[in-house]
């Protein structure tokens, strides 16, 4: 799709849509784990694959955020009908994440017990978050290789194809959850199994597609050069995204660590609640990520003020689910908990969490859409300055606070995330109202002097 044209609405709809439902079957990974687990085994793998899970999600937030920087770089070659310097920039993509899934593989296997530690997992879920980490360290790298070809094909226009590789894997995902947990009674080992399977086949789809439609043909016959000006470029827009992704999720570990010292309900029904949330927030994650796309193809062809009207349709387009998933949750907060645990006092703990907690899908709206248009504008730094206060001035401090004293709930606990986020908001508001920075074009890398023909 070429996103510099048409109707923005209509334009921005289409394009979001494969973005929503591949985040959604993505999300089914973790909640398909926590589900079978749920029902097949006890509290004490729950909360080793809630805990596990964050843990992840935090690598994969990672990976996503660095990929999100190739997204950009891709579409502002395309929107600049750059040819031979996108080629280049796809080049760079494959090395630079090709060498970080190695790094982010080791790191993970290195730091197992002493991110268990840290979070303070209880005693009896010790052995089984353990195991379930070092499984899922394998599947670091089809994680980040996947979506690096995915944030190519998005950077071109292309949101469709990610999204039905992703529901091969989560087919896959959940039929052998059903083997290694429900039937093989695994636990969390056999949810970890799981997992790992469904990611390498999404990253050979992705590959299959590509050698199948001749993009690798034609790839190597453009001759891309590594430059380290596209390298630059690429860790210059994708850094302050994974960083402002790494911060969220370091901030969720750091409240699973503080909850976890209330006890194995308490850690259980967070755990839970999370994911929820996490569907709760995927309509709006999915707009932001095609606000960042579409504003960056419009910053290439210089078209700043349709970039604006993406964004501002992307906040109105997510607050028709946020408002949704809010009245949900207050209404029928325990039967929502209800889905991934069985044990009443989860479900009941679970349900006070939510019901305070779900205001924060209303406030993130207005924030991931405008990060994905200063994102999209080369300007991804200021999202990760004030994800950086939002979370280490209100959100942490405030949780830590909050679940203190002899009265202390999980409901309290709830409040520091939209307290964090409105938090944000504002500062966003105050930068888009202040700076006019976001509106001139970042100039884009020039083109890098190769040798040969």
């Amino acid at each position: 799709m070429d996103l510099t044209k048409g109707d923005v609405f209509s334009t921005l709809l289409r394009f979001s849509m494969p973005f929503l439902f591949t985040n959604l079957l993505q999300a089914c990974y973790g909640a398909s784990d926590l589900f079978m687990v749920g029902h097949f085994s006890d509290a004490a793998a729950v909360c080793a694959v809630a805990v596990g899970g964050q843990v992840m999600q935090t690598i994969t937030g990672l990976a996503i955020g660095l990929t999100a920087g190739g997204t950009v770089l891709v579409g502002r070659w395309r929107g600049a009908r750059q040819a031979r310097e996108l080629a280049d920039s796809v080049a760079a993509i494959l090395w630079v994440f090709g060498a970080l899934s190695l790094v982010l593989t080791a790191d993970a296997v290195l730091l197992v017990e002493p991110v268990c530690r840290a979070m303070q997992v209880p005693a009896e879920a010790w052995r089984q978050a353990k195991e379930y980490l070092l499984i899922c360290a394998a599947g670091i790298p089809p994680i980040v290789g996947y979506n690096a070809l995915s944030s190519i094909l998005r950077g071109l226009g292309d949101s469709r194809t990610p999204f039905l590789f992703m529901v091969a894997a989560c087919v896959t995902n959940v039929a052998t959850d059903v083997l290694f947990v429900a039937v093989l009674k695994g636990g969390a080992q056999g949810a970890a199994v799981s997992t790992v399977l469904a990611q390498l086949l999404s990253l050979a789809l992705a590959f299959g597609f590509l050698v199948r439609r001749g993009y690798v043909r034609r790839y190597r016959a453009a001759q891309p050069a590594f430059c380290w000006r596209h390298a630059r470029a690429l860790l210059g827009m994708g850094l302050p995204i994974a960083a402002q992704e790494g911060l969220v999720n370091i901030s969720f570990l750091i409240i699973t660590a503080i909850v976890n010292g209330m006890g194995l309900v308490a850690s259980a029904a967070v755990g839970v609640v999370e994911k929820l949330i996490v569907f709760s927030m995927l309509p709006t994650t999915a707009f932001a990520a095609a606000v960042s796309a579409m504003a960056a193809q419009n910053f290439g062809a210089r078209q700043p003020g349709r970039a604006r009207a993406c964004m501002n349709t992307g906040i109105g387009l997510s607050l028709l689910f946020g408002l949704a998933c809010f009245a949900s949750a207050q209404v029928n907060a325990a039967g929502l908990v209800s889905l991934f645990a069985k044990d009443p006092a989860v479900i009941a703990a679970g349900a006070g969490y939510l019901r305070t907690y779900s205001a924060d899908c209303l406030l993130v709206c207005f924030v991931f859409c405008m990060n994905g248009f200063f994102s999209g504008g080369g300007r991804a730094a200021f999202p990760l300055v004030h994800s950086a206060v939002a979370t280490f001035a209100v959100r942490v401090p405030l949780s830590w606070c909050l679940s203190r004293g002899a009265g202390a709930t999980l409901r309290r606990v709830g409040l520091a995330a939209p307290a964090a986020t409105l938090v944000s908001l504002l500062l966003c508001q105050w930068y888009l109202m202040r700076s006019g920075a976001w509106q001139a074009e970042k100039t884009p890398p020039r083109r890098c002097e190769r040798a040969g023909p």
